[in-house]
């Protein structure tokens, strides 16, 4: 089960009096959206740190990552601690790479997408209140991409090939790519919508890849053997792999099990 809890422990890579670094799986929320009860990472984080709480401190959150994002989290515990790591983000200084599963094989080594965005449903329809979309109106976003390896893996059944017309097509086998992309902004499903908008959308990716009303079907059904089938992973394939703060911390996660596992025994 995608919800379980095994699948949505996260394990703390470094502390300090100061702040933590946590590996998030996926699925685990880091705010709360609703007030269900779902357990989110916010929550999580305030019961360990239950003593400095009491001591005056915090747990700020400092990189945001979607649900389904899995990665590297910095977590301040202190309030100057949040402002200055603030001040990091806005001057550049604290520096993130993610790694991405994505469909085909790119003619390209490196690569700049340098495309502004803005929500899809500000310009035309759309049934994804959150869905962004390239756009001259919008903030500026720029991501780096680089090709770290192109591999080939057995499908075995009729897939839907993720282009943006549509076309259905058989085959036996299909390429990929895992890329790492270096955002030098920080803008709302950035990553994601750069890929996509270049014809290599992230393995998973129920907003941006084959069809948006996969994402709509999703949250009516939940995960079903058909979203299976077009999607192939039941998360999209985004991992954030690396932090640093510049001259002073390098933080580093290895590929997550299930984005291994995708990869393992590809040719």
């Amino acid at each position: 089960m995608i919800d379980s809890p095994r699948l949505l422990d996260f394990t703390i890579i470094d502390e300090t009096d100061d702040y933590a670094v946590v590996d998030k799986p996926p699925f685990l929320l880091i705010h709360p959206t609703k007030p269900d009860g779902t357990r989110t990472l916010w929550q999580e984080l305030r019961g360990l740190f239950a003593f400095e709480i009491a001591a005056g401190g915090q747990v700020s959150i400092v990189n945001r990552l979607d649900r389904e994002t899995s990665g590297l989290v910095l977590v301040a515990k202190k309030a100057d601690v949040a402002r200055r790591f603030g001040l990091l983000m806005q001057r550049r200084q604290l520096k993130k790479e993610y790694v991405a599963l994505v469909w085909g094989w790119p003619e390209w080594e490196r690569i700049v997408v340098d495309a502004a965005l803005d929500r899809q449903g500000k310009h035309r329809g759309s049934v994804i209140w959150v869905k962004q979309m390239i756009h001259p109106s919008g903030a500026p976003a720029r991501t780096e991409l680089r090709v770290e390896r192109r591999f080939i893996r057995s499908l075995g059944k009729v897939r839907l090939q993720p282009r943006h017309d549509s076309e259905r097509v058989q085959r036996e086998v299909d390429k990929f790519s895992l890329i790492r992309a270096i955002p030098h902004t920080g803008r709302t499903h950035q990553i994601r919508v750069h890929l996509s908008s270049i014809g290599h959308p992230i393995v998973g990716d129920k907003i941006y890849g084959p069809d948006e009303q996969l994402y709509l079907r999703f949250i009516e059904t939940g995960w079903t053997p058909e979203l299976e089938r077009r999607l192939l992973l039941p998360r999209h394939a985004l991992h954030s792999a690396r932090l640093a703060i510049e001259g002073e911390h390098d933080w580093i996660s290895a590929l997550p099990h299930d984005l291994g596992e995708f990869c393992s025994g590809c040719t």
